[in-house]
């Protein structure tokens, strides 16, 4: 096996992403075979357990306040409500529950704890447990590996200079000191980005080197293809050509082998044929179900039947990582300290997040 490098150039993943697509396919494959069994595909539920009402601007989401968009709120689900569908995401294939909130940061108090009791409750179904609820301090990551959480999703999203076109409520230091924070748990780390929001190839190169020169590297990285959402700042972005999914899923396996490379949002653009392409490049993890927290994504009955096809199967849980043990509520150690920490506003204006922001308002007034 290639020794795992963490010292990665941009131009460096230039040169690999611009390979000519037969010899990038190649050498993808030829890691990916290395470091995993090519005919297995780790599978996931991505569970929206508090949809909508998000202070953040980041431009591609239908989650944000300031957007309008066909998106219903929610408030946080019940304990009973997640543990009744992580047992059918379980009967459906599925070995790993994401749940997501849209919050910008996680506060202390009574919905973290429910959030605490919800992983308890999924780990106890001999499941991997995923959160993706914003920001976290060391304190809270601590607090979510003694309830018996796998993994801390946290996307990087893209290269550091082109988020700034993005997002402008939050720092691109802050998604680090995030990972940072996880890192000092025994929380495996979860984080990607998103192609076709009109960045560069040097831009995905970027958010690669950010990625890979982590140490360690994340044990799983999704590369999601954006979704346009109408009201959403991207609504007029095209969608990514699938050369370009390939491209990037082949890439990102050749510079971080041992991690498992997920092929999230935007299957629904994406031929069976194609998404073949991603698997044989590399792609081990997919999304199940027929949203991705608000986004359409292929029904779990199409992908078992796409896997049948292509003699691909299912991987059970804690392969990669051993099971967390969870320790109950009343016997914890860890309790909330108070915090309140400053994560940074940068303050800058992006127009087309402004213009977007503005649109709504009149959209809310009934002017448009």
């Amino acid at each position: 096996m290639i020794a795992i490098k963490n010292n990665w150039t941009k131009q460096e993943i230039l040169d690999i992403y611009n390979k000519p697509l037969m010899e990038l396919l190649y050498e993808a494959a030829t890691i990916h075979r290395e470091y995993h069994d090519p005919n297995t595909v780790q599978v996931s539920t991505l569970l929206s357990i508090k949809t909508g009402g998000c202070p953040e601007d980041c431009g591609y989401c239908p989650q944000a306040a300031r957007y309008h968009t066909d998106i219903e709120g929610n408030g946080l689900m019940s304990v009973r409500q997640v543990k009744a569908q992580a047992l059918r995401a379980k009967a459906s294939g599925s070995s790993r529950v994401c749940m997501g909130a849209a919050w910008r940061n996680v506060k202390d108090g009574p919905e973290f704890d429910q959030v605490l009791e919800m992983v308890r409750t999924i780990n106890k179904l001999d499941m991997e447990v995923c959160c993706t609820l914003g920001m976290v301090t060391e304190n809270q990551a601590k607090r979510l590996a003694e309830a018996g959480l796998y993994a801390y999703n946290h996307n990087l999203d893209t290269s550091e200079e082109y988020y700034k076109e993005v997002i402008s409520t939050r720092g691109y230091e802050d998604r680090l000191e995030t990972i940072q924070n996880v890192r000092k748990t025994n929380v495996t780390v979860c984080s990607g980005g998103i192609i076709g929001m009109g960045e560069s190839i040097e831009d995905r190169a970027g958010m690669l080197v950010a990625l890979s020169t982590l140490s360690p590297q994340p044990e799983s990285v999704p590369i999601n293809a954006l979704v346009a959402v109408e009201g959403t700042p991207m609504e007029e972005e095209k969608p990514v050509e699938i050369w370009e999914m390939i491209r990037m899923v082949a890439t990102t396996r050749i510079v971080m082998p041992q991690t498992q490379v997920r092929l999230s949002a935007g299957r629904t653009e994406m031929s069976r044929e194609g998404q073949a392409m991603c698997f044989f490049a590399g792609a081990n993890s997919i999304f199940a179900g027929d949203k991705l927290l608000t986004t359409p994504n292929p029904d779990v009955n199409q992908d078992m039947d796409m896997f049948r096809k292509l003699g691909l199967k299912a991987q059970k849980a804690f392969v990669k990582a051993p099971q967390p043990k969870t320790v109950e509520a009343e016997d914890s150690e860890l309790v909330s300290i108070g915090e309140k920490p400053r994560w940074t506003r940068p303050g800058h204006k992006i127009e087309r997040n402004e213009l977007a922001k503005e649109k709504s308002k009149l959209a809310s007034r009934g002017r448009v």
